[in-house]
């Protein structure tokens, strides 16, 4: 039986207070998991602390692509594409369940910035930089043919255009399952805990002061080495490091929207150049079309960035033009959300959309090693390139890294379709077997073997979608989940589905939550209010 997150969580703290780690990664979004996942796969003792839940800041906010990159072609980002392209095709192979093959179409019209022959030799690029080893070739497309693959699309001026392929992810599960592998190598992670201060001996940082921010309790954690992996939050802990420490971020405020599918009508994903020239996305995600995404430069914080409606009607004035009879207005928005894209400042020139997304790495006057940039899709990249810079600080002799050989947390799946079809015939329903192959991969057995125990755990939580009773206790005693938005939020994509983003289902989340939790009614309550907060911090939108 898996144990309780109360005395999981109660070990883990005790971990953290008790033993001197190799290295400490503060921040526990995707670059903060790969380097944990990675230092731990390579023999290293690894603690790894999240102010609050996993992927809960830039990590969840994505356009939710593992994808090579084809808009930073025209910037001459050659070396981040191929990267990228090498990626995507090692993920599609570590977690087939949650990174998966995607057709993207991209149709041109008169007068379009890139005009068909500019993509197509784009696109050749792609492949080659892919060395043509992704799912498949592009190919061009007529316009009668993009007409029979995307039908609602505008057909007035249509000269046609291409189909290339990328992958679709579920960006913050993704980072959960790197973290889950993380700690079966050993690492100690632990959400929903703060540094407050660096600890110093002899004018080096050699670990942190942490503060449990569900519990109260405070901690030092001794750490040979620290790495800053905060993202959007980098200054504040260079800060913490160097008082006078330059900017080494600069933000870009991405924004999406969420619209009922059936609104849109797009069969798959499409690639569309916005009224400003920008290349954009319309993605398939459920029972919603994603749109998006803005980027603007922003001094914004993260705890404060939302989306605007001047962000909103943008982006409804780019799939309106591309999909007329979709008519969409602010009123079919069923969530929209922002996040920062956290630029390294030393690569950055020009605008937010031609800079750079390479990631740099530096180590401070007292030895943090910052890192910067970087993206979703080369996060691995990341991780190994830091975690030698690590093992440089820690002088000792860097252990290969194997981490492209290991499956992710569920992705130790032969046959999908083989697992799809027992999922099928366990659950009795597609969509709850599709989600949590999707999910889960290999251990969707897992979560419906509580079914098995208590049938009424069975049920969804909000009809019409695919999540059961059951996720919320999988969630809380197997994910680390401690706070109704981190289940409806990160552990499922609830509130991003539904329009009040599962106010009317938080107290029979809570519920389920309580017993292993150890909540009162009060706890309850208190969970409530603050889930609340959460949801208008993330999906308020701004005047």
């Amino acid at each position: 039986m898996t144990p309780t997150p109360a005395l999981t969580r109660t070990a883990q703290i005790a971990r953290l207070g008790q033993r001197r780690f190799d290295v400490l990664v503060i921040g526990g979004g995707i670059t903060g998991a790969g380097i944990a996942r990675d230092a731990a796969r390579r023999g290293l003792d690894v603690a790894l602390v999240e102010r609050d839940d996993f992927a809960s800041g830039t990590s969840s906010r994505s356009s939710r692509l593992v994808h090579g990159g084809v808009r930073y072609l025209e910037h001459g980002h050659l070396r981040l594409v191929f990267e990228s392209c090498h990626e995507r095709r090692v993920l599609l192979r570590l977690a087939p369940h949650l990174v998966r093959p995607l057709q993207f179409t991209w149709p041109v019209y008169e007068g379009a910035r890139i005009p068909r022959w500019k993509l197509r030799a784009g696109l050749a690029l792609y492949d080659l930089l892919a060395l043509f080893r992704n799912v498949a070739r592009h190919h061009g497309l007529s316009a009668d043919e993009i007409a029979n693959t995307e039908p609602r699309l505008a057909r007035t001026a249509l000269l046609g255009g291409a189909a290339y392929f990328d992958a679709a992810t579920d960006d913050t599960r993704l980072t959960l399952a790197t973290l889950l592998d993380a700690t079966v190598s050993g690492a100690t992670v632990l959400n929903h805990a703060d540094v407050t201060g660096l600890r110093l001996a002899s004018e080096r940082v050699r670990g942190a002061t942490v503060t449990d921010r569900l519990g109260g309790r405070t901690l030092d954690v001794s750490a040979s080495c620290v790495v800053n992996a905060t993202g959007p939050w980098t200054d504040g802990v260079c800060h913490m490091e160097d008082e006078g420490a330059p900017t080494a971020v600069l933000g870009s405020k991405g924004v999406h929207i969420a619209v009922p599918a059936s609104r849109v009508g797009n069969r798959g994903a499409v690639t569309l150049l916005a009224g400003d020239g920008r290349v954009m996305f319309v993605l398939p995600a459920g029972p919603c079309t994603i749109i998006g995404t803005t980027e603007t430069e922003t001094t914004e914080t993260p705890d404060q960035v939302r989306a605007t409606r001047a962000d909103v009607a943008y982006l409804l004035a780019s799939a309106n033009r591309a999909f007329p009879a979709a008519a969409l207005t602010p009123d079919d928005v069923v969530a929209a959300w922002a996040g920062i894209r956290p630029l390294a400042a030393k690569a950055h020139s020009g605008d937010a959309n031609s800079a750079s997304r390479e990631h740099l790495i530096a180590s401070g006057p007292r030895g943090v090693i910052t890192v910067t940039g970087g993206k979703l899709t080369t996060y691995r990249v990341v991780a190994r390139d830091v975690v030698d810079v690590v093992f440089r600080t820690l002088g000792r002799r860097a252990v290969r890294d194997r981490s492209d050989a290991l499956p992710l947390a569920g992705g130790d799946v032969r046959d999908l379709p083989a697992e799809l079809a027992a999922a099928c015939a366990a659950t009795g329903a597609e969509d709850v077997a599709g989600w949590m192959v999707q999910a889960y991969g290999g251990a969707w057995h897992q979560v419906w073997a509580r079914v098995r125990d208590d049938d009424a755990l069975g049920a969804r939580l909000v009809k019409g979608l695919p999540y059961i009773a059951a996720e919320v206790l999988h969630a809380v005693e197997a994910e680390m989940a401690c706070t109704i938005a981190d289940v409806l939020v990160r552990r499922l994509h609830l509130a991003f589905e539904t329009r009040d983003h599962g106010a009317s289902v938080a107290s029979r989340v809570a519920e389920l939550m309580a017993p292993a939790l150890g909540w009162t009614d009060r706890g309850v309550e208190q969970a409530l209010t603050e889930y609340a907060s959460d949801v208008q911090r993330l999906f308020a939108i701004d005047p």
